[in-house]
């Protein structure tokens, strides 16, 4: 009996992480047997990482592999899924196997890829909309289609037919983030994109609250009904899967152990932000909060910082951290193996966008990091003025 597969897809910053997430904890909970494989076309493996913290996949169980540096719909990333597959079938049997597509990522190789895989059948080809990316950059999706026609005319391919196509191949449309939309107009949005793909349902899913259950009764994915489409686009994805990365779209990362300067991070994130940076994220500290360790998720105009734990430096230095001499004693001889000036404090961020803009951006964030004279300051016990919000969401497991 061949295995379920049901992949993620959508645009980058679309959610497919904290859906992911979400189906990993109601798998644990009911006790649900998955395999789960994570795309991320950039070095820096954050959604590997971010998944990999949830109870439900280990290393020992062989159910979980992050496949990055790549897209998964190249040449290249098949390979990789196929290796994946191999690894996780030869030592486990899920129920389902999850898969996560890097939001670059074209959904046609991979449905190609299944239609003829002896060990796995394709069910669920969910596209994740970003709601709040619809309505800020596409007039709430009213601009998408038109937009799509143009590049039609003009023999243009860029961001626009991939988001596009990702819709028309699915076979479930998720709205994410509607929740933060006036009323109303999810309703607009749904009525805008439904003529790209009239055959499914539209559902608004608000912090990826969907029941694992709809996955695991899903049918065989209807190759029939994509088959024009896809023999139309078969030349065009076939160059396309020879490229890393597609669609004039760029990736840089961000190592460095400085914190970054609160107000000028704000006033940069305000003025340097543009829809074609698609997607940054990653792992950061701020001078002003510089025992929390932070997550930085960034999706077009939208940004959001979010609490996952505590730096053991932190930790270390607080009077009252609650700790026995041992504790302490063993904290301390790991952060002495770390490389950098402040503990295990760093920023390690990626960066999405479109090729012609992502370095400015990146220019401008770098700027952003304390200078010598300010980690000084800083050193000194220096306060550092802090507009980000005081309130921040605390990421659970």
């Amino acid at each position: 009996m061949k295995i379920p597969v049901v992949l993620l897809n959508g645009f980058l910053g679309s959610g497919k992480t904290t859906l992911l997430r979400n189906l990993l904890v109601q798998s644990h909970e009911k006790n649900i047997n998955v395999g789960v494989i994570v795309n991320d076309m950039s070095e820096l493996d954050v959604d590997g990482e971010l998944v990999a913290h949830t109870e439900v996949v280990e290393q020992k169980k062989y159910n979980f592999i992050s496949i990055h540096n790549c897209i998964i719909s190249s040449k290249r990333g098949l390979e990789e899924l196929d290796k994946a597959l191999h690894t996780i079938l030869s030592k486990n049997t899920p129920e389902v196997i999850l898969l996560e597509t890097s939001g670059s990522g074209h959904p046609m190789p991979l449905i190609q890829y299944f239609q003829t895989n002896d060990r796995c059948s394709l069910t669920g080809v969910l596209a994740l909309v970003d709601s709040l990316m619809l309505a800020r950059d596409y007039n709430y999706g009213q601009l998408l289609v038109p937009l799509l026609q143009y590049n039609l005319q003009i023999n243009k391919r860029d961001t626009i037919n991939l988001l596009t196509e990702q819709i028309m191949f699915c076979n479930q449309l998720i709205l994410t983030k509607a929740d933060r939309l006036e009323t109303g107009k999810v309703n607009v949005i749904a009525q805008s994109i439904h003529p790209l793909n009239p055959y499914v349902s539209i559902v608004s899913v608000p912090w990826g609250n969907l029941a694992i259950e709809q996955l695991l009764d899903m049918p065989e994915y209807n190759y029939h009904r994509v088959a024009q489409l896809a023999e139309e686009l078969t030349p065009i994805i076939e160059i396309e899967s020879k490229e890393e990365k597609p669609y004039n779209l760029a990736t840089r990362v961000i190592n460095d152990d400085r914190p970054f300067h609160p107000q000028r991070l704000w006033d940069t994130c305000q003025q340097y932000l543009d829809q074609k940076i698609y997607r940054s994220k990653g792992f950061f500290w701020l001078a002003s909060r510089d025992k929390l360790s932070l997550l930085w998720n960034q999706a077009a105009g939208n940004i959001s910082l979010e609490c996952i734990g505590y730096w053991r430096s932190g930790i270390v230095e607080d009077e009252n951290h609650g700790l026995t001499d041992m504790e302490v004693e063993e904290l301390k001889k790991m952060l002495a193996k770390e490389p950098g000036r402040f503990g295990d404090r760093h920023c390690d961020l990626t960066v999405i966008g479109d090729a012609t803009i992502i370095d400015s951006f990146i220019e401008a964030l770098e700027t952003c990091f304390l200078t010598e004279d300010e980690l000084k300051l800083y050193i000194s016990g220096m306060h550092f003025d802090d507009p980000w919000p005081k309130n921040m969401v605390k990421l659970s497991n």
